[in-house]
């Protein structure tokens, strides 16, 4: 009799059953294709906009929308889309940054106190919950007052109060882990928690993890723009979608000129919309109940 070798269905592994379930979420699809031509217009913010974001023209000040600025200038006639796309740059990269810092302490610290356990585990779980019963804007806004406001100041204090939620997922992750087979012949053989977290956690709480900093990174370009906004962000003459709306603090620019507050105000809720749709898609794609 003949062996038969049986192939596995094409695209039946759990990334192609992830990314099919990805694809059949139409909002996160759009998002994606949004978020790429953000980050390409930011990219090429100079060869698009054709101006200098801080050049100041004091006679075209506050024009209305025209051939020359298609979204108008400002108080002191810098051009609006010029301003508006490479404050792209400083918006992304303070969520990016601010995210990436949030998931690295809160992978590290989950996993350390899922894997030791113990009165590390209750330390670091109660360090979380400090972190959790703090309003973060008002922290924030504390720090920036006492530190004086910065980019660098602003990305360091949203990332380390975002890192508990990604630490309590991580340290669920490694408690499911940590009595596994696999981990104990780890463990066995002189494996020590960094290898542990490197060649078992982290794989394993990569896709939970993944949309958890899809998230934060919302919720952080949501805060850069509000801080901004409040002037304890990004400081002028550098531009950020939230300093660009300090104009919206007048009624009389409200009313009479929407084209100072409209494009970065639309840009912030399309921005964090777009990115809460691929985090929602990224959490169906890699729930395992989810229907394939």
């Amino acid at each position: 009799m003949t062996a038969t070798t049986v192939s596995a269905p094409a695209g039946r592994s759990p990334a192609a059953a992830a990314l099919r379930r990805f694809r059949n979420y139409p909002a996160a699809l759009v998002s994606v294709v949004f978020i790429a031509l953000v980050v390409l217009a930011a990219i090429f913010a100079r060869p698009l906009s054709g101006h200098d974001p801080n050049a100041i023209d004091l006679l075209a000040a506050r024009s209305g929308p025209s051939g020359e600025h298609l979204l108008g200038t400002d108080s002191t006639g810098r051009d609006v889309l010029s301003r508006l796309l490479f404050a792209g740059r400083v918006s992304l990269g303070v969520g990016i940054a601010s995210a990436a810092i949030a998931v690295v302490v809160g992978t590290l610290l989950g996993a350390v106190a899922g894997l030791l356990g113990g009165w590390v585990d209750g330390l670091v779980m109660r360090l979380a919950d400090v972190f959790l019963s703090f309003p973060t804007l008002v922290v924030i806004v504390v720090v920036a007052g006492v530190l004086g406001p910065s980019v660098l100041t602003m990305v360091i204090a949203i990332g380390l109060f975002q890192w508990p939620v990604c630490g309590r997922i991580v340290r669920g992750v490694t408690l499911s882990l940590r009595e596994q087979e696999f981990v104990l012949a780890s463990r066995a053989t002189g494996a020590g928690p960094l290898w542990l977290i490197r060649r078992h956690i982290i794989p394993a709480a990569l896709p939970p993890v993944s949309v958890v900093a899809t998230l934060a990174v919302a919720q952080a370009i949501a805060l850069e723009a509000t801080l901004s906004f409040l002037g304890l962000g990004v400081q002028p003459p550098a531009a950020s979608w939230g300093n660009m709306l300090t104009d919206a603090q007048s009624l009389t620019v409200i009313r009479s000129e929407p084209w100072l507050w409209l494009s970065p105000g639309i840009a912030v809720a399309l921005t964090v919309l777009a990115v809460n749709f691929i985090g929602d898609g990224l959490r169906d794609a890699v729930d395992p109940r989810s229907a394939s």
